[in-house]
C-alpha cells in the first residue's frame, strides 16, 4: 500500500526534463505496467499471489510479478506519464526488494487466513516518485488478515 504520491506533475532536477505531466504509478508485470494510479491519489493499492518456495535450502519468490535473479528478487513499481491516447511511457521505477523482509513475516504470511502488506511512501528524497531499491526501513512489512471479499 503507498501513500503519500507525488501529485500528477513533477520536475526532477537530475533528469534534464523540466516537468513530467500526468505521473501515475503501476505494478510492473514482465515488462507491462499495470494497475496504474494517478500520481495524485491519495493511497495505491495493489494485490498479488507472490509464491514463496524452499529451493536448495533456501526461500525464493516466484510469481508474474516477480523479478530479478534467485537471491535478489523484488517487485517493480514503475513511473511514468500518460498521455490523451492511453499510453504509458515509464521514466522511473522503485524496486520493493523482497530479500529485505523478515524470515518470520514470510513464514506467518503463509499461515491461512494471512496476507503479507508492505506499506511506503511514494514520494522519494528528492521529492519527485520514490526510486531505487526499498528495503526496510522505507517499507514496513507486516501480516493482517486476509480480506474475506478478496479474490486471492
Amino acid at each position: 500500500m503507498g501513500t503519500g504520491l507525488p501529485g500528477l506533475d513533477c520536475s526532477l532536477a537530475d533528469s534534464g526534463v523540466a516537468v513530467y505531466e500526468n505521473v501515475h504509478v503501476g505494478l510492473q508485470r514482465r515488462a507491462e505496467v499495470v494497475e496504474q494510479f494517478p500520481g495524485n491519489t491519495q493511497e495505491a493499492v495493489w494485490e498479488m499471489d507472490v509464491d514463496v518456495v524452499d529451493k536448495d535450502g533456501g526461500i525464493d519468490f516466484r510469481g508474474p510479478f516477480v523479478q530479478g535473479k534467485r537471491g535478489n528478487r523484488f517487485l517493480y513499481l514503475s513511473w511514468g506519464t500518460v498521455d490523451s491516447e492511453g499510453r504509458f511511457e515509464m521514466f522511473r521505477r522503485a524496486k520493493l526488494m523482497l530479500g529485505a523482509i523478515a524470515g518470520e513475516i514470510i513464514s506467518a504470511a503463509g499461515d491461512p487466513g494471512s496476507r503479507l502488506v508492505g506499506r511506503l511512501n511514494l514520494t522519494g528524497g528528492d521529492g519527485g516518485p520514490l526510486c531505487a531499491a526499498v528495503r526496510p526501513p522505507f517499507i514496513s512489512w507486516s501480516i493482517e488478515p486476509r480480506n474475506p471479499k478478496s479474490p486471492r
